[in-house]
């Protein structure tokens, strides 16, 4: 071969070595820029720690114990200068005066109506004994004719026992007198004893309602002055230190909680989440509609206070606190995110991320709360999964950490 062909044919090689070089580089671009893209998602590291579950609803405080003050006798009260919060103290702060009904106008016309009724009683003790009077003699005549034969023995017998019902009726007449004049005594005993009687009118002392226990006034349902029947409301009295949490949870949610479980306050306005304790689980539940027109069964849940009442002494009666009461404590255990879960055919899963690819992982539960689950089996302390998985993440995919 001439070197010119030689040096032709070279050349003819290195070129042809460029240009397939060049187009492996070429596909290979085009096959880099065509490869599926990663997909972002926001990653979180499995870790290890303490674990509480706890059921969470809205509770209220309330006063233990509270006496509703109410109008010992039908009559006048004045008007009450108590205001809600002030401090009462037993036995001794008046929280109303009050006057019993007007005994110169009630008691007065029961005196006048029982002498009336004495008066009457005694007339029909004189109708009946007239009629005595009268029975006796027509028994009289019927005798003088039954012993000339005038008259037959049936006619005598009728006047016998007409004399005899006579008699009777006077017996139970002169009965009437004695009980008008002892209702009488007492009418006119009564009238005495409600005041010193002079003139012709009646002088009425006030009844001082006195507090039953120290406290304060929660409420005041009775103020101004009025005539008002016996038992009518008064005020409520209350001692505000003395507190207690109502929560009302739903029955299913009730069962789960145990006396003396560990409670935590919170919400309530103040810096501090304050600590209690379940004193007592009512044994019956009670129907309330919820915001969206749901009726659910209810039970009431009462805690205790056990932070010093130092720390909530701002609280008051009928105050709207966050109460968690704590069902379950785990202590030092591997956990995910709940937000990391989700379900396959039935089991729980989540999405490991291994070498930038998300993983189908499943895994086995043990308690978990509204943020926290417990990992028992299938995942280990510091492995990364994925929180929020859209619909493009899938078993395989590549994945980033969301920016």
């Amino acid at each position: 071969m001439a070197l010119s062909e030689k040096i032709k044919l070279g050349h003819w090689s290195r070129r042809a070595q460029t240009m397939t070089g060049l187009a492996v580089v070429v596909i290979a671009f085009i096959a880099w820029s065509l490869r599926p893209l990663p997909v972002p998602a926001d990653f979180t590291t499995v870790t290890r720690g303490d674990l509480v579950v706890t059921i969470d609803d809205e509770g209220e405080t309330r006063v233990k114990e509270i006496y509703i003050v109410s109008a010992p006798v039908a009559g006048r009260v004045e008007r009450i200068e108590l205001e809600v919060g002030d401090p009462v103290i037993a036995n001794e702060t008046v929280l109303a005066l009050f006057q019993p009904q007007d005994a110169t106008v009630l008691d007065a016309r029961a005196f006048s109506e029982t002498e009336a009724g004495v008066r009457l009683a005694e007339a029909e003790r004189d109708s009946a004994a007239a009629q005595v009077d009268f029975a006796k003699a027509e028994l009289e005549r019927q005798r003088q004719l039954a012993e000339q034969g005038t008259i037959s023995k049936a006619a005598f017998d009728r006047a016998m026992l007409q004399l005899r019902t006579s008699e009777a009726a006077l017996n139970q007449a002169i009965a009437r007198v004695v009980n008008r004049k002892t209702d009488l005594e007492t009418a006119r005993a009564a009238l005495a004893k409600a005041g010193r009687q002079t003139g012709g009118t009646v002088k009425i002392d006030y009844i001082p309602v006195r507090a039953p226990v120290d406290g304060r006034v929660l409420k005041r349902m009775q103020q101004s002055e009025g005539i008002l029947s016996a038992g009518t409301p008064l005020l409520e009295i209350g001692n505000p230190a003395n507190l207690e949490i109502v929560t009302d949870l739903l029955s299913a949610d009730a069962v789960r909680v145990n006396v003396g479980d560990d409670v935590m306050i919170e919400d309530w306005g103040g810096p501090n989440v304050l600590k209690g304790i379940v004193q007592r689980i009512e044994p019956f539940g009670f129907t309330k509609v919820s915001a969206l027109g749901i009726e659910e069964q209810r039970v009431n849940v009462i805690s205790d206070f056990v932070s010093p009442h130092e720390q909530w002494a701002s609280l008051g009666h009928g105050y709207r606190v966050m109460t968690r009461i704590v069902t379950q404590k785990r202590d030092n255990v591997i956990k995910v995110p709940v937000s990391s879960l989700f379900r396959t055919d039935g089991d729980w899963s989540v999405f490991k991320v291994v070498d930038e690819t998300a993983r189908l992982q499943l895994v086995e539960l043990g308690a978990r709360n509204t943020l926290e689950a417990e990992i028992i089996s299938g995942l280990a302390e510091n492995d990364q999964v994925i929180m929020h998985p859209s619909d493009q993440v899938i078993d395989g995919v590549r994945v980033e950490q969301r920016e």
